[in-house]
């Protein structure tokens, strides 16, 4: 079973959000929070598998709250997806960056929330990649410079080419595709990835290859 939290200031939204996940035989919303503080507390309490946050909330925004759940070690195995407007809002970059596992705009269609909500729960690709990769490839430009190529140094020629990959939004059987491999191969290259670097999840990756300079906005490999 999914278990779910709720978090945003708009009781509309989160009982949408509530009717349509209940509705599912393997996913349960377990609580809700009208701002990022009750969210905070509601995660420490009841430990789900995914947030879904408002970014803009009063008291605590969903920004915070994120990297507060983010930089908890006792919360490593809660994922962040943020829930915005907007597909290209200001703060979505920074909250990727903060440890969220990737966005959802809130008037997506039904079944693409409910395939987001058990893909990032099975650690599985990037939510929308093609949007996800504009915005990553927008923000990144405008971010801090590069860092040293040495952050990757533990990785292999192949895992920095798999990362270089995951980093356009490429899913793991794309990746397998182009690199004539099997996609569990290309998902252990992928996994080994993240447990050199400490990465969260694919998401990080992504911001990981832009900030080492490994891949640049508008490459495309």
């Amino acid at each position: 079973m999914i278990r779910v939290l709720l978090a945003d200031d708009q009781l509309l939204v989160r009982a949408g959000f509530k009717a349509l996940l209940d509705a599912q035989p393997d996913i349960e919303v377990v609580a809700e929070a009208a701002d990022g503080q009750q969210a905070l507390a509601a995660v420490r309490e009841h430990r789900p598998d995914i947030v879904l946050m408002d970014i803009r909330m009063p008291v605590v925004d969903g920004l915070v709250a994120t990297r507060r759940i983010t930089e908890d070690p006792r919360l490593r195995e809660v994922k962040v997806v943020m829930l915005t407007t907007f597909e290209l809002d200001e703060y979505v970059f920074e909250a990727i960056r903060s440890g969220a596992s990737g966005f959802l705009v809130k008037d997506t269609e039904p079944e693409e929330l409910l395939r987001a909500v058990r893909a990032v729960v099975a650690g599985d690709a990037l939510l929308s990649p093609g949007v996800t990769r504009r915005l990553i490839a927008e923000f990144a430009a405008r971010s801090k410079e590069p860092a040293a190529a040495g952050a990757l140094s533990a990785l292999t020629e192949r895992e920095r080419e798999v990362m270089a990959l995951v980093g356009i939004g490429l899913s793991n059987e794309e990746i397998a595709r182009r690199l004539v491999v099997s996609p569990l191969t290309a998902k252990t290259h992928v996994s080994r990835t993240m447990v050199k670097l400490g990465a969260r999840d694919r998401a990080q990756l992504v911001v990981l290859a832009y900030e080492s300079g490994l891949v640049r906005p508008g490459w495309l490999g």
